[in-house]
């Protein structure tokens, strides 16, 4: 597969901030605790999902204070129609405790801090980090991934090591590109059936073929 060039890079960097410099997650929440929660809920599940089911989480378990002395069984009543409730579960009553315990109940808003957290790895700490402080940070879920690679930016084989790739060629406004690049792949750049006519970077596209994660 062809690389993109220098040049190519910095237009993509310009098209990508041009049309999403205002892009935000489409998770709902309205602090850090809510948002560390909804980002570790979202792995291998839609954003529109976690979002139904936070309202009722966030309810009876608004702050670190409350999670931390849930019961399992409840907290996994409430999120049982997300991937891998029974872990997530388990991981945010822990990451709460640790919240409370370490941190006096408040978020750490410092990307090492959090991975410190139950079930918080460097993904879900670069979005909470990008999402919360507008970090210059990048992060790559299934969609960025896709993307990188089939414009040309990656061919990497693990997320960590896209993530590398996108930090050094792009250097700056990450967090930008992050948020653009999600919704870039979650509405147009598809996995399946990608949305081509309403593409704005088919000049730059180096396959449509691969990658269909």
């Amino acid at each position: 597969m062809k690389k993109a060039t220098k040049k190519e890079i910095q237009e993509i960097q310009q098209l990508f901030i041009e049309k999403y410099s205002d892009a935000v997650t489409e998770l709902t929440y309205t602090n850090a605790y809510e948002l560390v929660v909804a980002v570790a809920l979202s792995a291998q599940c839609t954003d529109k999902r976690v979002n139904m089911l936070t309202p009722e989480l966030f309810a009876k378990y608004p702050s670190p204070k409350e999670l931390a002395t849930a019961e399992l069984d409840d907290v996994k009543k409430i999120i049982n129609s997300c991937s891998f409730f029974n872990n997530k579960a388990k991981n945010i009553i822990e990451m709460a405790k640790r919240v409370v315990a370490v941190y006096g109940g408040e978020i750490p808003l410092n990307e090492k801090e959090l991975q410190t957290l139950g079930g918080v790895g460097q993904k879900t700490a670069n979005v909470v980090m990008i999402e919360y402080t507008g970090a210059n940070l990048m992060a790559v879920d299934t969609h960025v991934f896709r993307v990188s690679h089939r414009l040309g930016l990656s061919d990497d084989n693990t997320a960590l090591k896209t993530e590398a790739t996108l930090v050094k060629k792009f250097k700056n406004n990450l967090h930008a590109l992050h948020q653009g690049m999600v919704l870039f792949g979650r509405y147009i750049c598809k996995a399946k059936n990608p949305s081509c006519e309403q593409c704005f970077l088919t000049q730059y596209c180096k396959t449509k073929e691969s990658f269909k994660v």
